[in-house]
Parts: structure tokens; C-alpha cells; sequence
């Protein structure tokens, strides 16, 4: 019996408002809070809620027969909890069927995995508890930024203690090998990895209304017979796409939805495909083979690499200076700062500075709302320098605090001590207490009751000098 693994990734970023140079040291609110919250309204209402409603309406007719899994960041979440709450309470009455898997990424939705191992396990933990605050799981399965993955970030991953990851089946990567098997981790063999077929997800995602493609139309039928004729060795075909498929890449006129509420009847009633989550496949299925990946891959781009986000000098700076801050971030109290900083790392706004204008350009464009990469650099560069003036505030003020709570320490120490004494006497029942003797014995260096005291011997009323 063959599987077929559904997977939607969905994702909002907290989006920039125009933050000119002499906004700096001024502004401290850097989103543009209209704008996200009019798309997130946007594509709630033309993607996530219909689409939720076409996965619960298979559910509820198809039963345990049909099965998805979704990754939503926790910026997308945020939002949701802002803007669109129904979006969340959609996504909650999938959970309750349990027929849906939550998989666990980063909650900015970040590259820190490319650059802080510290950073990028804080945020999977942060985004682990909110999925499990909200849907009562915690995810057993990763997802990474973009299906980022290699050998070092798969380690990673694994001593987090997740049984399985989901990356791409990139060309240059497997070679003559089938994305249609359960792989695993060339460190961590109990890693087992799930791969993107990308040409059968793409067909979907980017070439369904696509009428100058030689296959279009696309329909549930057609797609059905091309996964049936898979070798039947080939043991999971995986369709890894956006969320955003649904209704805003895709719109509605196209017969995307018509499409996907098709395709789940004619997989099951036409092929031996069953439906099943990532984490179904992992206690079902074996690796074939560890896969070799010693540079990072993603789903992005006909590169299947990093260049949709790093690689040309705009993206590298930002990148760095972003990261440079981490030492001062971790030791910072301030929420609002830590906030922030982990908004700037969200990937969308290095994708923003790409500077591809050949095979992908097209694409880069639809989701860039700048109007070229260099201004997505330039305004992304000044909100940067505000943020690092108030982080150098934060350390000054932390220095401070720490060199008064230094001078408070010593002052109570020594007001202790005077409070405490070295050999002062306590009168009463004759006991010894801190070096004191009482009742004839001495004490700070007197006598009592012929006592010396102060160098000065009384004895009766004569008083002799020594």
C-alpha cells in the first residue's frame, strides 16, 4: 500500500512600514500595521477559510480515510490572534478531528539555523509551546524555514529530539534516486527524512492555471493517473505546497478548490494510494538510504539552494548585521526589544533584496512589495540602525543597574557588619556571642568591674595610666 503525504505550509510575515533616515532615533514602530492587517484579512477570507472548510467538509466525508498536515509560523499565528481570529478557531476544528498533524519550525519563520544553533533552538521551543498551547499537541515532526536543510542542520535537529523532517527532493541532491522513499540523515540515521516531489507539488502550486503549459488543465483525474503510474516499489509521494495555493495564488475562478475537493476521492476510489501524516509515515515506513546534503538546500527557485535569500551583497549585510546582535539580545530583559529582533529575522525580508532577474524573477516580484531590492535594503537598513541605538540604550542602562546594584551590595555588606560587630558584648545571661564576653570577661579589648578599657585600668576611684 502506497501513501500519499498532503503538506501546507502557512505564513505571514510582520511587514515594514517606510521607515525613512530621519526616522531613526525618533520611531520605534516599525510595521505597518494596515497593511498586515488588511492581507492578512485578504487572504483569510480568500484562502485560509475556505480552504479550512474544504479540508474539514473531506474530513467529515471521508473520515480517518483522509489525512493533512500544516506548519504555521508563529508571526502567521500572531496575526491570526490580531486580525483574523476565526482563522485560528478554523484551524483548531481541524485539530479536534484528528485526522490533522502539527509540524514544529521556527517561530519567525528564520534563517537562524544558518547561523545561531542557540537562537534557532530557542525559537523551535518558543514556536513548539505556542503550537501546543493552542492545538494541545506538541509537534513531533520539523519543518525548517523553507525546507532549508543539510547534514549539520539535520544533526541539529535530531538532538532536539524530533523523529522526522521534511525537506526538498532537490536534483542535484538525489540524483538518479526517487524522492518517493523514506530517507534519513547521513549524521543521525534515526533522523528519517521526508522529500518534496517537486514536480507533481509545482504542477499544483505554480502551473495549475498555467494555459500555455502543455498539461493544462489539470485535473483530479489526470493527476490520479500520475501517481498511479509510479513504480509500484515507490513507497509515499509527498505534495509539499503553500497554504496560499488555495484562493490566493491560485484563485478561486481557476478551479483550484474544485480541484482539491476532487482529488482525495479519485486518489482513493482509482489508485492503492492511502493518505497519511508525516508522523504516520514515520513509525510505518523504513529509510532506503541516508542522503548526502553538505550544503544547505530549500524549495525556493530552480536552485533548490539559499540565493532567493542570501547571497548577494544587500542580503549578506543585512543578514550579518542582524546577527551580530545576538550576544547583547540574549542578555537583554526587554521583551519589546527581543520582540523585534526576531521580526527582522524573518526570511521574507532578505527574499524582499533578491536581485534574480532571469529564471525566478517573475515569481520574486509577485511577492516583493517593494518597488526593487534595493529599496527593500535601504528601509530594512534604516529600521536596523534605530533598533541597534536602542540595544546600545539597553546595555547602557543594564551597565548601569548592574554597577549600582554592585555599589547597593557593598554598602548593605558593610552597614551589616557595623549592625553585626567584630567582638561586641551582649549583657544578660553570661554567654559568649560574636568574640564578646560578658559578667568579667573581656570584650573589645575591656574590662568591666576592674576591668581595662581604652588602655585605662579602674580600680575602685584611683585611675593609673599605663
Amino acid at each position: 500500500m502506497r501513501s500519499v503525504c498532503f503538506y501546507f505550509q502557512v505564513h505571514q510575515p510582520f511587514r515594514l512600514k517606510t521607515y525613512r533616515f530621519f526616522d531613526i532615533g525618533k520611531n520605534q514602530n516599525y510595521y505597518d500595521d494596515f497593511l498586515n492587517s488588511s492581507i492578512v484579512r485578504r487572504i483569510a477570507e480568500k484562502s485560509y477559510l475556505p480552504a479550512n472548510q474544504l479540508m474539514l467538509g473531506l474530513i467529515d466525508e471521508l473520515g480517518s480515510a483522509f489525512k493533512v498536515s500544516y506548519s504555521i509560523s508563529g508571526l502567521a499565528l500572531e496575526q491570526f490572534e490580531q486580525y483574523a481570529p476565526e482563522v485560528i478557531n478554523s484551524f483548531k476544528k481541524l485539530a479536534e478531528t484528528g485526522n490533522v498533524e502539527f509540524l514544529a519550525e521556527t517561530y519567525a519563520h528564520s534563517l537562524s539555523s544558518l547561523r545561531s544553533k542557540r537562537e534557532f533552538r530557542d525559537q523551535v521551543k518558543k514556536h513548539s509551546d505556542m503550537i501546543k498551547e493552542l492545538f494541545g499537541v506538541r509537534p513531533t515532526t520539523f519543518r525548517n524555514t523553507e525546507l532549508i536543510y543539510s547534514d549539520e542542520i539535520g544533526e541539529m535537529v535530531a538532538d532536539m529530539g524530533y523523529e522526522l523532517m521534511l525537506t526538498e527532493g532537490a536534483k542535484h541532491v538525489l540524483g538518479w534516486k526517487s524522492p518517493n522513499y523514506m530517507y534519513c540523515n547521513a549524521r543521525k540515521p534515526k533522523l528519517k527524512l521526508l522529500l518534496k516531489n517537486f514536480r507533481l507539488s509545482d504542477d499544483i502550486a505554480f502551473r495549475f492555471s498555467l494555459q500555455e503549459w502543455n498539461e493544462w488543465p489539470l485535473t483530479a483525474q489526470k493527476f490520479a493517473r500520475w501517481i498511479n503510474a509510479f513504480d509500484p516499489e515507490e513507497e509515499v509521494v509527498n505534495l509539499f505546497l503553500d497554504y496560499e495555493t488555495f484562493g490566493e495564488h491560485q484563485w478561486k475562478e481557476t478551479g483550484i478548490f474544485d480541484f482539491m475537493r476532487a482529488l482525495p476521492h479519485e486518489i482513493l476510489s482509482k489508485t492503492d494510494y492511502k493518505f497519511h501524516t508525516p508522523s504516520d509515515l514515520a513509525h510505518k515506513l523504513q529509510p532506503v538510504s541516508a542522503i548526502h546534503v553538505p550544503n544547505p538546500i530549500s524549495w525556493a527557485d530552480e536552485e533548490r539552494d539559499l540565493t532567493a535569500w542570501l547571497g548577494n551583497e544587500l542580503q549578506d549585510e543585512a543578514f550579518e548585521n542582524i546577527y551580530i546582535l545576538e550576544k547583547q539580545m540574549k542578555a537583554c530583559k526587554d521583551d519589546d526589544l527581543l520582540r523585534d529582533w526576531r521580526y527582522l529575522q524573518t526570511s521574507d525580508h532578505f527574499y524582499y533584496m533578491c536581485t534574480k532577474w532571469f529564471s525566478d524573477g517573475d515569481v520574486h516580484k509577485y511577492f516583493n512589495p517593494y518597488p526593487s531590492p534595493y529599496e527593500a535594503f535601504t528601509n530594512y537598513m534604516n529600521i536596523l540602525s534605530d533598533f541597534r541605538i536602542r540595544v546600545e540604550k539597553c546595555d547602557r542602562t543594564k551597565s548601569a543597574a548592574e554597577r549600582s546594584d554592585v555599589r547597593l551590595r557593598r554598602i548593605g555588606s558593610r552597614r551589616e557588619d557595623r549592625e553585626t560587630g567584630i567582638g561586641r558584648q551582649e549583657t544578660g545571661d553570661g554567654r559568649q556571642e560574636d568574640g564578646r564576653q560578658e559578667d568579667g570577661r573581656q570584650e573589645d579589648g575591656r574590662q568591666e568591674d576592674g576591668r581595662q578599657e581604652d588602655g585605662r585600668q579602674e580600680t575602685g576611684d584611683r585611675k593609673n595610666g599605663i
